[in-house]
């Protein structure tokens, strides 16, 4: 069964006035089953496939000349010289929706598109399942929800989401890093991934990660980088009204899907999770990912940070939108007592004029306002956000 994705009219409206339309994501997010799904009368071509990649490589302007009529070209990355070429047809020619794009990796494809097809291509990104496109079949508990996670393959076929995701490490690892990454290294590199699964919603700090895999802080930054630009996780910035201060103190890592980080830390089943110490950082992971996600699908910007500071008052999740703040606190109880807004109301003290909307998101089903906050269930969150 087909789930339709929220971005889908506006990749149809970006075909319809750029002539290249590129969509990046992680790998197994429904970029091809989208896209195949919006544009059923193109042709379309993997670059994964032996045959295609060796005439792409070698003859790139033969290649592109039997797909000039239209084409979905899939996992373009892995064959970046053809941009130029690209770039070379579209300004000749100028049709619209010509060349739709995908690509799993942004650490080369977006520095090649800047080079070759800047103003030429509408750029979009596919994530997992939101709670919106997955309805009513989401109607699992929050252990389930963290495990099962929402990779589309997850909801398409019956097998374990534990074996799923470690097929998806498995592949990861081989197909994508053997070619950024020193060969002798992977086995570290498999630690590291592990290790930044149990620091999700935690302060990262390189080094302690370096002393504890035998590696150098400028590797921990570099595998870092790896892990965002393949889009395993995404970094949370502290907030500052000092802009350059957000740049240069430390930051948060979240995974986008918390079944891949469920699995990384071996929770084989939901059940293990009632007890587990990471269960409330992992219930932080998914809130914060689906409203990631949220804002992707409506094609908004980046504005999103965390608060904290030096006398560790804190608060979640801080929305910047210049001329005010969204906060929310997240929780993965299911009572409400006062306590849980404590972070709330002193952001609403430090900044009573610019703050605007005050959340706890928490497990629990009642929804209602307290003081000036609003409690909200978590499946409700992307949808509050939408009306901001």
């Amino acid at each position: 069964m087909y789930l339709q994705r929220e971005i889908e009219n506006d990749v149809l409206q970006g075909a319809a006035n750029f002539p290249v339309v590129t969509v990046t994501g992680p790998r197994q997010s429904g970029k091809t089953t989208m896209l195949k799904k919006i544009f059923p009368r193109k042709k379309y071509t993997s670059l994964e496939n032996p045959d295609n990649y060796e005439l792409a490589t070698s003859d790139p302007r033969n290649f592109l000349e039997s797909n000039k009529s239209g084409v979905i070209l899939d996992e373009i990355q892995r064959v970046p010289q053809l941009l130029s070429y690209i770039q070379e047809i579209v300004d000749e020619q100028n049709v619209p929706g010509q060349f739709i794009l995908t690509g799993s990796q942004q650490f080369n494809l977006l520095s090649s598109i800047t080079q070759s097809l800047a103003g030429r291509t509408a750029l979009y990104k596919l994530f997992p399942f939101s709670f919106k496109e997955l309805g009513n079949l989401n109607e699992a508990d929050i252990n389930q929800s963290i495990c099962k996670g929402f990779y589309p393959r997850v909801w398409d076929i019956n097998l374990l989401p534990a074996k799923v995701y470690a097929d998806y490490i498995e592949t990861y690892i081989e197909r994508d890093l053997r070619q950024l990454i020193n060969i002798k290294e992977l086995d570290k590199f498999r630690t590291f991934l592990r290790l930044c699964a149990g620091r999700t919603g935690q302060i990262f700090i390189a080094s302690h990660l370096a002393n504890e895999i035998g590696v150098s802080v400028h590797t921990i930054n570099s595998w870092v980088s790896i892990l965002e630009t393949s889009f395993i996780i995404f970094k949370l910035n502290p907030f500052y009204t000092n802009i350059n201060k957000r740049l240069i103190k430390s930051y948060k890592i979240y995974f986008y899907d918390t079944g891949l980080a469920s699995t990384l830390l071996r929770i084989q089943n939901p059940d293990q999770l009632d007890f587990h110490p990471l269960r409330g950082a992992l219930f932080e992971n998914l809130v914060i990912a689906e409203v990631i996600k949220s804002q992707n699908n409506r094609c908004f910007m980046d504005n999103f940070f965390f608060y904290r500071d030096s006398n560790q008052n804190e608060v979640d999740l801080l929305l910047d939108n210049v001329i005010s703040y969204d906060v929310i606190e997240i929780k993965s109880s299911e009572t409400f007592n006062k306590s849980l807004v404590k972070g709330l109301n002193y952001f609403r003290q430090l900044f009573p004029e610019k703050t605007k909307n005050s959340i706890l998101c928490y497990t629990g089903k009642n929804e209602m306002n307290y003081l000036e906050h609003k409690l909200i269930n978590y499946k409700n969150i992307s949808e509050l956000i939408r009306q901001f």
